[in-house]
């Protein structure tokens, strides 16, 4: 809701080591009477290669609301009607996902099962005329996945490239990849339809091989409009080449020294002394020892990004791919290293063995590998030797410094040390929920207890609370906000030189204080100690952004995602700083580029449902949030969800659902149950149902005072408040609520959060009779960028005035009617300083 969700976004403001995907699209099953996709996952997570028929709606978006369900529903009928759907199905051996425009159908029986489902799919269409399909068809790898949050999922190449080969295609084509044409034209029945069209640039410049399908009775013989452009492209070049004859001798000077260019940067995107560790595989009997694996791994890679002559690829880059991948080449290439470093863990009571293996992965030849037996008292002395090896083998120079850090040992006491791998798996997860950051404060505070010197858990302490209390994963209190300081300084008095104990210090300046100045000394200290962390920019490209200094927070990113190029969460940040510019279209591609790693993440394509929202687009916003169905310990989600059905004044459902939640909530929720029920009065009363609104927002004030009372700089619940009594007709209370905000948080000390007590009061004075305030705060606010107050933190734009009911009071104003008219704001990275 309001304001809250500002700092619920797990921001790279914090210290985390974490990471919100290609198909926004793949995200829900199509219902099925006899079982649901995490069930058929299972069943099929063992096997490896699918064939995937994906079939899109040709101007979905244009449609209207009802008339995109009407042809979903007409697509669904079709598909169902097919012989190889209802033939596979019956054994089940297909899973159906829904992709909001479409459908992808993933075979486990033959190569030909989709290309024949296609074929009935596409004669069935000339009895839909008005029904417009194309649909890509590849056979390759699909797995099946889980994430954190227990929700089953698809992922691989399979879909991806399927996808892509129907993104060439226009209305009526059926499109298959080289591969699969390959696999038909061993049958003689299939050959007289393959028509090669050649290769089609698709997404990130990657080009593929397609094949048309086609004959009188189906398919579309028409070339696409991606291969017209590339054939007249063609003609173009032989005129250019002819051309370039008469300069041969400056093309081959050119071309050599294009050539040299070329080696560089082909050097500078995979230095030799350049490395990955991936996620080591857990080979216990116990699969609860799976975070031992993970903090052996991590404690590998930690010593390793402390020598400065290499390049280490951070944890939150490599934990998206397996243990032992099949394409170590291509993940080599994806993450810009010249070596892969491999491993796995086995323990058994005090017995410890590690494995480990160095591969160049330009030809997957074995560097180096390793067995290692020893105590569990024994296992830092592992890690040492492992980073030590590594180095040597790329010969990568150590000053006597780096010498030590590898060497050291954090603690002699192994209890602690298994605390501490505890608290680290928690601190790691993808998403830092309620969940985690309790799980992680938990075991660090017992690996301190058991070893009060073991400096490095101090310090993950402190990070663990610093970025608890801006996130408000954790109840930001005075109590945690203290303990994050004693932990850091404690950390730093047992090692000044400590590269975390100075990022843990930074870092407690920065989210718990909002010390920039002092946060960025520590956090530049740091940087000499932990030359490969990636963590560093990232948190100085937020304090740049608190600033105001949007260009320099946009170059630290980018330092960053080099250093950590598949980091989710770094991406997202990314293209929050986008969304606070209104630069909507650089913030969508890295949401894209999430979406590619985690495909089908709900809070990436809620927030790109926001983004259509603020872009006046609410039918894309409904294709996206359609399919979702998040819990309310996911608000971000959730609560995007209930802003569109109030921008839509459609709130009947949103209403029913909003109830469900809060009839019995759960008492974790903590705050967000006010906010919840904030939301549902807003519903209840653009309903018209004014007696159950009314009743909504007293438990709602009820429920967020006394969290006001524990946390009294908290200015979001502060902004929360200020609405509820904004709905309850309290003006006296709204206003003096949101003075209280002004004071704890300005433009000055934040860029990006100060101007939401802005927002807050130009909402309350357009609902309260105060016209002119809120036209002076929209100016104000539609002039700079910031984190909005609603929802995914979008600002406000000229489109979300003319669609939000909150600024109906304002309709017949002149001023306002000019503000609506406006164009879209949209900053350049230099231009607001």
């Amino acid at each position: 809701m309001p304001y809250l969700t500002i700092v619920r976004r797990v921001h790279v403001d914090l210290i985390c080591s974490t990471g919100g995907a290609e198909n926004e699209r793949l995200r829900q099953v199509i219902p099925s009477p006899r079982r649901d996709m995490s069930a058929e996952i299972k069943k099929e997570i063992a096997l490896k290669i699918a064939h995937v028929l994906f079939i899109d709606i040709v101007g979905y978006s244009k449609l209207s609301i009802n008339e995109q369900r009407a042809a979903v529903d007409e697509l669904t009928q079709i598909v169902r009607a097919t012989e190889q759907f209802q033939k596979a199905d019956a054994s089940e051996r297909l899973i159906k996902i829904a992709t909001g425009d479409g459908m992808a159908l993933v075979f486990y029986t033959s190569p030909e099962a989709p290309v024949q489902c296609a074929v009935e799919i596409s004669r069935a269409l000339k009895e839909h005329p008005r029904l417009q399909l194309r649909m890509g068809i590849h056979s390759g790898p699909v797995s099946g996945v889980v994430d954190v949050n227990e929700r089953a999922n698809l992922a691989g190449a399979g879909i991806n490239i399927a996808q892509r080969v129907m993104d060439c295609g226009d209305a009526g084509h059926i499109l298959l990849s080289k591969h699969v044409a390959e696999d038909l034209e061993e049958y003689e029945q299939w050959r007289p339809h393959l028509h090669d069209l050649g290769s089609c640039e698709v997404k990130h410049g990657v080009r593929i091989s397609v094949v048309n399908l086609f004959d009188d009775q189906f398919g579309n013989a028409k070339l696409p409009r991606k291969f017209e452009a590339v054939q007249k492209r063609r003609t173009r070049l032989r005129w250019v080449a002819m051309t370039a004859a008469l300069f041969a001798l400056v093309a081959i000077v050119a071309g050599i020294a294009m050539f040299s260019r070329y080696r560089v940067r082909s050097m500078l995107a995979a230095p030799e002394k350049s490395i990955a560790v991936l996620t080591f595989e857990n080979r216990s009997e116990d699969k609860a020892n799976a975070y031992f694996a993970e903090g052996i791994q991590d404690e590998i890679l930690t010593r390793l990004s402390k020598i400065a002559d290499l390049k280490v690829i951070s944890r939150t880059s490599t934990q998206h791919y397996k243990s032992v991948p099949e394409n170590l080449r291509e993940i080599a290439k994806q993450l810009g290293v010249a070596h892969v470093l491999e491993g796995s863990v086995q323990k058994s009571g005090d017995v410890v063995r590690v494995n480990v293996q160095l591969i160049k992965a330009a030809n997957d030849s074995h560097l180096w590998a390793d067995t290692f037996d020893r105590k569990l008292t024994d296992i830092l002395s592992v890690e040492s030797e492992v980073a030590k090896a590594i180095a040597d083998q790329l010969r990568a120079k150590l000053t006597g410094e780096e010498e030590q850090e590898i060497a050291a040992k954090p603690t002699d006491n192994p209890e602690a040390y298994d605390a501490y791998l505890r608290g680290l798996a928690y601190n790691v997860q993808t998403t830092y929920t309620p969940a985690n950051a309790l799980g992680a404060q938990k075991y660090l505070r017992e690996a301190v207890s058991l070893d009060p010197k073991f400096a490095l858990a101090w310090a993950l302490l402190s990070i663990a609370d610093s970025r608890g209390y801006i996130t408000q994963s954790l109840e930001p209190t005075v109590a945690l906000r203290e303990e994050a300081r004693q932990a850091a300084e404690t950390a730093l008095v047992l090692q000044p030189n400590l590269g975390e104990a100075l990022l843990a210090t930074g870092n407690y300046y920065h989210a718990c204080l909002k010390d920039y100045n002092t946060a960025v000394r520590y956090f530049e200290q740091a940087r000499q100690f932990l030359p490969n962390n990636s963590q560093i920019p990232a948190l100085l490209a937020s304090v740049a952004r608190r600033r105001g200094q949007w260009d320099r927070s946009d170059s630290y990113f980018n330092e960053a995602e080099r250093l950590d190029p598949r980091n989710v969460n770094l991406l997202g940040q990314h293209a929050q700083l986008y969304i606070e510019l209104r630069r909507f279209n650089e913030a969508l591609r890295k949401f894209d580029q999430v979406l590619d790693i985690m495909p089908g993440d709900v809070d990436t394509l809620a927030a790109k449902a926001a983004i259509a929202q603020a872009q006046g687009d609410l039918p894309r916003a409904s294709a996206l949030l359609a399919p979702l169905h998040p819990p309310a310990e996911d608000p971000q989600a959730l609560e995007t969800q209930v802003y569109q059905a109030i921008l839509e004044r459609r709130p009947a459902q949103i209403i029913t659902r909003l109830k469900e939640i809060l009839a019995k909530p759960d008492p974790a929720l903590g705050s967000i149950t006010g906010e919840l029920r904030f939301y549902l009065g807003w519903a209840q009363d653009l309903a018209g149902d004014h007696t159950a609104a009314q009743e909504s927002w007293r438990r709602a004030r009820s429920e967020l005072e006394p969290f006001l009372k524990e946390q009294p700089e908290n200015f979001s619940l502060m902004g929360n408040l200020a609405l509820t009594s904004m709905g309850l007709g309290d003006k006296a209370a709204a206003f003096k609520l949101i003075e209280r905000a002004m004071a704890v948080i300005t433009i000055e000390k934040d860029a990006v959060w100060g101007p939401i007590p802005i927002e807050i009061l130009a909402r309350v004075s357009a609902r309260m009779g105060e016209p002119d305030r809120a036209i002076a705060a929209l100016e104000k606010l539609l002039s700079i960028p910031y984190d909005g107050a609603l929802a995914q933190n979008v600002p406000l734009t000229p489109a979300l005035l003319r669609l939000d009911p909150m600024f109906d009071p304002l309709r017949n104003d002149p001023r306002f009617e000019k503000l609506v008219a406006s164009p879209a704001p949209q900053a350049t990275l230099r231009s607001i300083r």
